[in-house]
């Protein structure tokens, strides 16, 4: 029988890119959605016919019991989160609840629905967890780059949210034996990414300068540097860590660094335009406390899962500003449809 997976945040970039994968490894991918009246749940249809849907929800415990009692996954993957991390200080304690708590409810849902009772467990035929760690749980780093052993300093109130998930993570881990492990993803990026996310609105604001559709783009802080890599390379590396022999925790990311003027240079030169000519910078984008430097050290994950990212930085924002001439072209709004490129 094929492997079943479920998938929460199946209707963002990262939880489409990882169902395209697992259905091509012959996996059957259950995603879990809030309702149907959700408007993404439309794209996630058209884009993925294959992938089945179940309501649940990150802040009703009762609500994920059932939907794993419904799919009976052989794998779990926690993308869901409110991950636009500048919202996170204006809706501190829904991102706690949802991208924090959240994982506390997956956990247990599957350690009810899995019997796991006592103080250990044997992970050989439970469900395996994977939850989504993020990079800006490194915050005000204390070295770089930065591994899986780099201490945390969260810098907001959406960082220190992954934080408290990771940790229950691997508390789970150890505690009940489970098959839980966290990625530390580092920046990746698509045409799938959000228009709120400052590689997408660059690559929407040149693609609008192109076609004449405005004149100038505002951002804040250019100087801020992160290790940006490619969506669908990072989705490969979340299957490769839970069909891992043993349960690990990984960095993963590219190794290198760029800063949000690189970023500007690389879109607008992919279009043929001089960026100097239409950046503005805006004071009030800067963020409340602003993490400067973040780059991974993706050896451990190089050496043993094997995984290598495939696209590299100018291929991705070229494929970026490409995508959106095309989106923009056809008449679509990213700011107030819900259309992929």
């Amino acid at each position: 029988m094929a492997k079943r997976a479920l998938v929460t945040g199946i209707t963002g970039q990262d939880g489409s890119y990882l169902a395209e994968h697992l259905l091509s490894e012959g996996y059957e991918v259950w995603g879990l959605v809030r309702g149907q009246a959700n408007p993404r749940v439309s794209r996630v249809r058209k884009l993925l016919q294959d992938v089945q849907l179940v309501r649940g929800d990150l802040l009703d415990q009762g609500s994920l019991i059932s939907a794993v009692e419904k799919v009976r996954p052989d794998e779990v993957y926690n993308l869901g989160a409110i991950s636009f991390v500048p919202m996170s200080w204006e809706q501190a304690e829904l991102t706690a609840e949802v991208t924090g708590m959240g994982v506390l409810r997956m956990l247990e849902a599957i350690r009810v629905c899995s019997g796991i009772t006592g103080s250990r467990g044997s992970a050989a035929d439970q469900i395996r967890f994977y939850q989504a760690s993020s990079s800006e749980m490194f915050g005000q780093v204390r070295e770089t780059p930065q591994t899986e052993s780099t201490p945390f300093h969260p810098r907001s109130p959406y960082g220190v949210a992954k934080t408290y998930g990771h940790f229950l993570t691997q508390n789970y881990r150890e505690s009940y034996g489970m098959f839980a492990v966290s990625g530390i993803l580092f920046n990746h990026e698509s045409p799938r990414r959000g228009a709120e996310f400052v590689t997408r609105k660059v690559t929407l604001g040149v693609a609008r300068i192109k076609l004449g559709l405005a004149t100038e783009l505002r951002l804040g802080n250019l100087e801020a540097r992160r290790d940006w890599g490619y969506a669908g390379d990072y989705a490969r590396a979340m299957h490769l860590m839970l069909t891992a022999a043993q349960p690990e925790d990984y960095v993963i990311g590219t190794g290198r660094t760029r800063s949000v003027r690189e970023l500007v240079e690389a879109a607008f030169t992919a279009a043929g335009l001089d960026w100097e000519q239409h950046v503005v910078c805006d004071q009030t984008l800067h963020r409340p406390a602003e993490v400067d430097l973040l780059c991974a050290d993706p050896k451990k994950a190089r050496t043993q899962l094997g995984w290598e990212p495939t696209v590299s930085f100018e291929e991705l924002i070229a494929m970026m500003v490409e995508a959106d001439l095309r989106l923009l072209a056809d008449g679509h709004d990213p700011d107030h449809d819900s259309s992929w490129p």
